[in-house]
């Protein structure tokens, strides 16, 4: 090697023997492995397999995910993992890859509830691996487990099934999804997600609650009917409907609520004392920022038992625009919330930081949602599961793996570039396969890390 210029000059064969690509995917598929979430999907899925088939539709779903987890955004992207059998086995065709997709979509709801039980069961195994890392580990009415509901806009660059003209004056579908937040200390995992059409509303109560049911489903079952569990959406999630349908479900709630038009009124007949400090990110007094309740001041009729509204009052940035709502020159947004102890800035923070679910959904739109490739509405549908299951095998593996290291909370990107796509080379000894990761790289002692405490995991069964 010597240097011409700014970089190296090297030769370059393909003389090299037992070198692989992406060593780094072994965390994704000792993931599949500890979660249990390739037998449950296999005999979920079970029916829709041919009596000759050679391969299984949950490897081929499971492949797929394992290829969006690596960065891939289409069916085609599954030929990383077919380029190396050693790490990933057999893996199908394009052609039979997009046969079984067309034969899942072909009962879609049926393939979709399948798929949802066998990650119901999965989740499970892998909460109950995690320990005290578990989202719902001591959860109570105090501190409940958060499920994020959220709408996304998600672009068709084609025609396709269902795909419509936008609130945003673009063009494609509007997908309405449930996560499971991890709080600060991590980062979360889909339990739900609902693809619409892009003209659907934005604050549909039915598909709130559709959405909802579905994340329920996906919890223990003695989370399912508690304030143990927190809904959190923003003000699209304020319908009569679905705060009465949360009610019936003794769940706890906090949503955005929007103002009636003598806001303006209710908040000037409010006493300067009626204002206390709100919260910053790290729950320090946020100069300029002020939370009030406004439960006493309102006409509630109508809206579920035990409902409160507090407000919050804040200088605008600098160069927006305030709205025909604000008052003296102050933002005001108010929430919803059935929540009956807790400071009101507590409370407040606790609601903005739904905020992270912005966050989930980016991360899933770089994890195969940003485009979805196909052209039916059914076929996309199943698409979305397996975008589900590519978040769902990413936050496990953080979550068993490296739940004490900064890599906890790291967004799918950094963790390809430093952990999955890492090379590796092949050795055999004593009929054991080994996978020898660079030595002078400076994750693959995270990596070696992360895949040995997986390794020490039992299989559920």
């Amino acid at each position: 090697m010597k240097l011409t210029g700014v970089y190296p000059s090297v030769f370059v064969d393909t003389a090299g023997r037992g070198v692989v690509s992406s060593a780094g995917g072994l965390l994704l598929t000792e993931t599949v492995r500890v979660s249990g979430l390739a037998t449950g999907l296999s005999e979920a899925l079970a029916p829709w397999r041919a009596p000759t088939a050679t391969h299984d539709p949950a490897k081929v779903l499971l492949d797929l995910a394992v290829s969006l987890a690596l960065g891939g955004d289409c069916l085609a992207d599954i030929a990383l993992l077919r380029a190396e059998p050693e790490l990933f086995g057999l893996v199908a065709s394009d052609p039979t890859v997009s046969r079984a997709v067309d034969r899942l979509a072909g009962d879609a709801d049926k393939t979709l509830a399948a798929i949802d039980r066998a990650r119901s069961a999965a989740r499970a195994h892998v909460w109950s691996h995690a320990g005290s890392h578990a989202p719902d580990h001591q959860v109570s009415a105090d501190a409940p487990l958060v499920v994020d509901l959220d709408a996304t806009l998600v672009t068709a660059h084609s025609e396709k099934e269902d795909a419509r003209a936008t609130f945003k004056k673009g063009f494609g579908f509007h997908p309405l999804w449930a996560f499971i937040d991890h709080g600060p200390a991590g980062s979360g995992e889909p339990a739900a997600v609902l693809l619409r059409a892009g003209n659907a509303g934005s604050n549909t109560a039915a598909d709130h609650i559709t959405v909802a049911t579905r994340a329920l489903a996906q919890l223990p079952a003695r989370l399912r009917r508690c304030r143990k569990v927190l809904i959190r959406a923003d003000s699209a999630g304020g319908t009569h409907a679905f705060l009465a349908w949360a009610h019936r479900r003794r769940l706890a709630y906090s949503v955005g609520f929007t103002l009636p038009d003598n806001a303006a009124d209710l908040i000037a007949g409010l006493p300067a004392a009626a204002w206390t400090p709100a919260y910053d990110a790290d729950r320090q007094p946020r100069p300029g920022a002020f939370v009030a309740e406004l439960t006493g001041l309102m006409d509630l009729g109508g809206w579920p038992p035990g409902l409160r509204v507090i407000a919050r009052k804040e200088r605008p940035h600098p160069g927006a625009q305030l709205r025909i709502t604000d008052v003296d020159g102050n933002r005001i947004t108010a929430f919803a919330t059935n929540t009956t102890r807790g400071q009101l800035a507590d409370l407040e923070l606790r609601h903005r930081r739904r905020a992270r679910c912005e966050d989930r959904i980016r991360n899933a739109k770089d994890t195969g949602l940003s485009n979805l490739p196909l052209h039916d509405l059914d076929q996309n549908r199943i698409w979305c599961a397996i975008v589900a299951l590519a978040c769902d095998l990413i936050a496990w593996t953080q979550m068993l793996a490296l739940a004490d290291q900064p890599a906890r909370r790291w967004e799918p990107k950094r963790l390809r570039h430093r952990l999955f796509w890492l090379a590796g080379r092949l050795a055999r000894h004593a009929r054991t396969t080994v996978v020898h990761l660079p030595a002078h790289h400076p994750w693959a002692p995270l990596a070696l890390h992360a895949i040995t405490t997986l390794r020490a995991l039992p299989a559920p069964g």
